[in-house]
């Protein structure tokens, strides 16, 4: 159950970045830094699957910092096609993981952009977590995801996503050998499978590293 919820203006890049902290009742395991979908399609950090994913972290007792991309919102700045959204994770990361663990994700292009970030996270710094949802592996160069990793990191996808076909998805993550759970039946943006998807964040978040 989520204990506070604090709106939060941080110093980012190129100005400000908008954000959101919901901090679970009790003392919280470690910060989990969720990304959002294409902020020229009309993505924010109050997208739905988002804000699902925030609740399941919250659930299993993590505290779960979404934010604005570059131009969102009241976060400043403007798009910059993935690398200065990188900048962006990696300064709101700066400032809320400090303490205990770190977990990353996101959906569709801002799963793209947590897994480029992962990737880049060294001495220390790496997310004992990875959730990656929808990822947009048809429309930007994603990042692989080190073997090492893979227990600590979940792939879902819907069946039927119209936006990423499944079938680019399986060719990224095949040569990895990395799992992705499929859900049936379910488009990109998981009408009617909100539910399914909190639980199965849930269960891959709430266990030990």
């Amino acid at each position: 159950m989520t204990a506070t919820t604090t709106p939060l203006m941080l110093a980012g890049p190129t100005g400000l970045i908008e954000a959101r902290l919901d901090q679970p009742s009790g003392a919280a395991r470690g910060t989990a830094v969720i990304a959002h979908p294409h902020p020229l399609f009309g993505g924010t950090m109050d997208n739905k699957v988002v804000k699902t994913m925030a609740r399941a972290f919250v659930q299993c007792g993590w505290r779960a910092l979404v934010f604005n991309f570059r131009g969102v919102g009241q976060s400043e700045g403007a798009f910059d096609d993935g690398r200065g959204e990188s900048d962006d994770l990696l300064s709101v990361i700066g400032h809320m993981a400090a303490d205990g663990e770190l977990a990353l994700a996101g959906f569709s292009f801002g799963a793209f952009v947590a897994a480029k970030v992962a990737s880049s996270l060294q001495d220390g710094r790496e997310p004992s977590r990875l959730v990656l949802v929808g990822p947009a592996v048809s429309r930007f160069d994603m990042a692989p995801i080190p073997a090492a990793w893979h227990a600590r990191t979940l792939v879902v996808h819907g069946e039927v996503d119209d936006t990423v076909p499944l079938a680019d998805v399986m060719a990224w993550a095949r040569p990895q050998s990395l799992p992705v759970t499929v859900l049936p039946a379910t488009s990109h943006f998981f009408h009617g499978q909100l539910p399914a998807l909190r639980y199965l964040v849930a269960r891959h978040v709430g266990g030990a590293a």
